[in-house]
Formats: C-alpha cells, sequence, structure tokens
C-alpha cells in the first residue's frame, strides 16, 4: 500500500526541501517506487532534482486546477531515479483559484488517484507556510514528518504545527499523524542540542528518529549541481546519514506490519 509523506515545517531553512529530495532518492535506493512532488512555488526541490523549474510547461500548478492529468505532468527525475511532479511561480496563482472552489483542501489527494498505485512512496515538498497547499499535502497525507534543527525557537514551531496537524485530523483526514521528527544540522557536541533531543524523546518518544542529519558541505553543494547528495557524492556523512533514513523508515513499516499481524 502506498505511503503519502508530507515533510512539513511552518519554521524556513530546516532542510524540509533537503529531505524531500534525499529522502526519495534513498528510498528509490532501496527500489521502491517514489513520486516527489515539489509544492513550493520557489521549486527547489525540482531544480535539485536536476529538472529545470524554468522550463516546465506543465507542473504541479495544472494538476491542483485540474487543467491537466496528473499522469501527463509527471516528469522522470532521471538523477535521482524517481518521478517528480514539479513546480514553479505559477504555483503562486494555484493558491488564489483554489480559494475560489468547492473542496479546495483535497485537489491534491484526488488528483493523486489517477497515478497512486504506482508507487510505493508518494514524498511531498511542503512551504514553510500554513496556506492553502501546505493544507492540501496533509490532507493528501497519512504522516508527517518534520525536520527540525535543535533549537528553542523551533520547539515552539513543533507545537504550532503538532496543533494544526491535530485539527485536520479532527476535521477532515482523521488518519493524519507525525510519522517522524528528524534532527537537521545535528550537531551532537553542543549542549544545546542535547537538551532539545532529550525535550523531543520526552513528548514524542520513538517518534523522534534515531538517524539525525549532521552539518554537511557536501548537501549544501548538490542542489546547485541539480543533484541529489547520494548521486553528488555517495560516500558523504550527509548521503549515508539519508540512506539510513530510509532504511529506518522502512524497518519502522515493516515492524509495524507485523504488529498488526499479531494483533
Amino acid at each position: 500500500m502506498v505511503k503519502i509523506i508530507s515533510i512539513a515545517n511552518q519554521k524556513g531553512g530546516v532542510g524540509k526541501t533537503t529531505t524531500s529530495v534525499n529522502l526519495s532518492a534513498s528510498l528509490a535506493a532501496y527500489k521502491k517506487r517514489v513520486l516527489l512532488i515539489d509544492l513550493d512555488p520557489q521549486g527547489n526541490a525540482t531544480m535539485g532534482s536536476g529538472v529545470n523549474k524554468q522550463e516546465c510547461g506543465l507542473s504541479v500548478y495544472h494538476v491542483l486546477t485540474a487543467k491537466n492529468p496528473t499522469a501527463e505532468v509527471i516528469v522522470k527525475a532521471t538523477t535521482g531515479k524517481y518521478d517528480l511532479l514539479p513546480a514553479n511561480r505559477d504555483l503562486v496563482a494555484a493558491e488564489v483559484e483554489l480559494m475560489k472552489e468547492i473542496g479546495r483542501e483535497s485537489k491534491l489527494k484526488f488528483a493523486l488517484e489517477e497515478v497512486i498505485e504506482h508507487y510505493d512512496y508518494v514524498i511531498i515538498d511542503c512551504p514553510p507556510t500554513l496556506n492553502m497547499l501546505t493544507v492540501n499535502a496533509l490532507v493528501a497525507s497519512a504522516g508527517v514528518i518534520v525536520p527540525m534543527q535543535c533549537e528553542y525557537f523551533s520547539l515552539e514551531g513543533l507545537a504550532d504545527l503538532n496543533n494544526t496537524i491535530k485539527q485536520i485530523a479532527k476535521l477532515i483526514n482523521p488518519s493524519l499523524h507525525i510519522q517522524g521528527i528528524l534532527r537537521t544540522m545535528y550537531d551532537p557536541r553542543s549542549s544545546l542540542t542535547n537538551a532539545v533531543t532529550a525535550q523531543l524523546r520526552k513528548y514524542f518518544g520513538d517518534r523522534v528518529y534515531r538517524v539525525s542529519i549532521p552539518r554537511n558541505v557536501r548537501l549544501a553543494e548538490a542542489p546547485s549541481h541539480g543533484l541529489p547528495a547520494l548521486m553528488y557524492d555517495r560516500n558523504s556523512k550527509g548521503s549515508i546519514a539519508y540512506l539510513a533514513l530510509a532504511g529506518e523508515i522502512l524497518r519502522l513499516e515493516k515492524q509495524q506490519q507485523a504488529d498488526l499481524v499479531k494483533a
């Protein structure tokens, strides 16, 4: 069964796009069929996947506004070996147009139904604001992965996002939940990092991934080459960390399935 996961945080600069691109590439490396959806008008996940957003005649805008079928808009991100629904500045207009629509919160969910059977994972890169695009991502998803830096202001933002997820789960999408908290730009030598990690584990328990993503130059360089870090430098600490994250996600999913069988 396909897993639809939003990568979301209302705070910018925490590694959402880096996580979206590199987790997609890592899951693909595990032979999973992956669709990455760029839902940010900046189109950074599109560019980081080796697709020129300026040359995209069709984008996720055309999907959300029902101008074109989803299958017609999907492109192959050959550098990461996954499929991509690209984005560019056209997506700004989608939010305005959606405000006039009935059922506007569910446009992405329904648009994905025609292609969902072709994938094991759908990863959605959300914009850094709680707008109609983010709501569409959350309504379409079952799980949310929250990348965050180990800073106290990040804890405050996490509380806000958690409340938003609970509201959407209550009103529209009962299956929505925080699947995992991913610590990014992680420095284990910092006492603040360790203190925030302790707070996260206190409130979220085993939903805090064991894997953390270190600060890594290769991760920062890879997007300028239109490559996931895995394809840019497979042996870098960043690449290894995202492969380990994909492995942890797959292992946890397998464990959950086994627990369901026992129950």
